[in-house]
């Protein structure tokens, strides 16, 4: 079947009534959350991972990417119009969009991030169909050593995707390959680090720590915030970009949307990192530098299409290799996982009707998404001004509800709000959530790949080194935690000579 041929098949999986509700009520729910300031895609699609568990894999994944995606749309938004970022990757559309804003231009820069996201978007589901099948097919020939070595290629990732210390960083995967090891052993069966807690013996689950860690602490520290929101409602006006925005915007477009999409095949990469970078970029390219943080409408549209591309990107180790690379991209792969489908190599032929519907329900997403936007505009003004009395304690009865229909267990709720302490305890002291969650899915796999090759080898290491696949990516993952560590150590090194001086 080609490619033409799976689109079409895909459209008309999406297009089934059930399919088509879904994949609305993700954009939307996906915007509201860019939108809303301190909830974020990864707490928003937690909320909604209980919700899917009844439908079929290919709504839950429509649903759950449309919440994503989505979220890259809704956070130029607030950056916008209250110079608060409704989701990390929008941080870089504050520095201009709110200047435009302030200078009566709301709507130019609304719409170039709109119409900039919608190109950036479709363009990135282009790329997700050329490259997805070719690595998905070249995965095939990985066995368990390969699957090992990438798993640990993928925890040193981690180091690099927190903005805090490295040290810190490390810490927080160990604890997360802690939690992942607890339940029934593998190989044996038996228990391991239960404590005599029979509803620990499945393991704990990503929902109640996802939501803990980004839903209950998102809560507790946005009640410390009290400041002001000033909305530029009144400046709202000429949604449409003039021809000189966008002959202004649209190189910048095209390298977002290149550079964002391939920064988020990239492990350590995504969407707020694609959109730092093409706004570095734009500023080194732009004849007038100036001009950027002082209302430029390229440090808006650039940014914007880079995120945007990213999300197409993301999802290509997910569903080719069955490698999440990020928290996002963690929770879509608990979904899965939990409707019986293992992301890897196969998953486009053992599960044609879930990876083509999710490509297809994008393309129509990204048309919902533009249909929202600009139209609902003066609705979103009015959602910003909610105020967070109101809106945190419907966000907790959510958390707690969703948790709770997992499987209707009151121990599980303890679990969300003891992870829900201890992040806001992380935040506190530095430490970020990222890494433990993905140390937590990839702490199983990279065990059962680890045991499975031993096995093999009959408990020789050298199964690891004997095969080229496995030997150079443990290499690179070695070069890569050096990179990371030398320049620490040498910093240190410095510190103590001038101490003793």
């Amino acid at each position: 079947m080609g490619i033409l041929d799976s689109l079409l098949f895909g459209f008309r999986v999406v297009l089934e009534p059930t399919n088509l509700l879904f994949c609305a009520v993700g954009v939307l729910v996906g915007t509201l959350v860019g939108v809303l300031p301190g909830i974020g895609p990864i707490g928003a699609i937690a909320l909604l991972l209980p919700a899917t568990f009844r439908a079929t894999p290919a709504s839950s994944i429509i649903m759950l990417a449309g919440v994503y995606y989505g979220a890259m749309y809704g956070g130029s938004t607030t950056s916008i119009l209250v110079n608060i970022p409704g989701e990390t990757a929008a941080v870089v559309t504050c520095l201009d969009g709110y200047q435009m804003a302030r200078h009566g231009r709301a709507g130019p820069a609304l719409g170039i991030a709109a119409w900039g996201s919608f190109i950036a978007g479709t363009a990135s589901i282009i790329g997700l169909v050329i490259f997805a099948n070719p690595l998905a097919e070249a995965a095939l020939s990985f066995g368990p050593p390969e699957y090992f070595a990438l798993m640990c290629a993928g925890l040193i990732v981690l180091t690099y995707l927190t903005q805090g210390s490295m040290l810190k960083a490390m810490m927080m995967a160990l604890v997360g390959l802690t939690l992942g090891s607890v339940g029934l052993d593998i190989v044996t069966s038996l228990p391991r680090f239960t404590f005599g807690i029979i509803e620990l013996e499945d393991g704990i689950g990503i929902v109640p720590i996802a939501m803990g860690l980004f839903g209950i602490s998102e809560i507790l520290v946005n009640i410390e915030e009290t400041a002001k929101r000033d909305v530029f409602s009144s400046h709202v006006r000429n949604l449409m970009p003039s021809l000189k925005d966008w002959s202004d915007s649209k190189w910048p477009i095209l390298r977002g949307t290149i550079m964002g999409f391939f920064l988020g095949i990239l492990p350590g990469g995504g969407a707020v990192l694609a959109s730092f970078v093409s706004y570095g970029i734009e500023k080194r390219v732009s004849r007038h530098p100036e001009k950027f943080g002082k209302g430029a409408i390229e440090g808006v549209a650039g940014p914007e299409a880079a995120n945007n591309a990213a999300t197409g990107g993301n999802l290509i180790p997910l569903l080719s290799l069955g490698i999440p690379l990020n928290p996002t991209m963690a929770l879509l792969f608990s979904a899965l996982i939990i409707h019986g489908i293992t992301p890897g190599p196969l998953f486009i032929k053992s599960n044609p009707d879930v990876f083509w519907g999710l490509v297809s329900s994008m393309y129509l997403g990204n048309v919902l998404l533009l249909i929202l936007n600009l139209p609902l505009i003066g609705i979103w003004i009015q959602v910003l001004k909610i105020p967070y009395r109101v809106l945190f304690p419907l966000i907790l009865l959510f958390c707690l509800i969703g948790v709770y229909s997992v499987n209707s267990s009151t121990f599980h709720l303890l679990l969300m709000i003891v992870f829900g302490a201890m992040g806001y305890l992380m935040r506190k002291l530095g430490y970020e959530g990222a890494p433990l969650i993905l140390a937590l899915i990839l702490g199983p796999m990279l065990e059962k790949a680890l045991r499975q090759s031993l096995l093999l080898s009959r408990g020789s290491f050298t199964i690891f080194f004997n095969r080229p696949i496995s030997a150079i990516t443990l290499g690179i993952a070695f070069i890569l935690l050096l990179s990371n560590i030398l320049p620490h150590v040498k910093r240190r090194r410095k510190e103590y000579e001038e101490f003793e001086e």
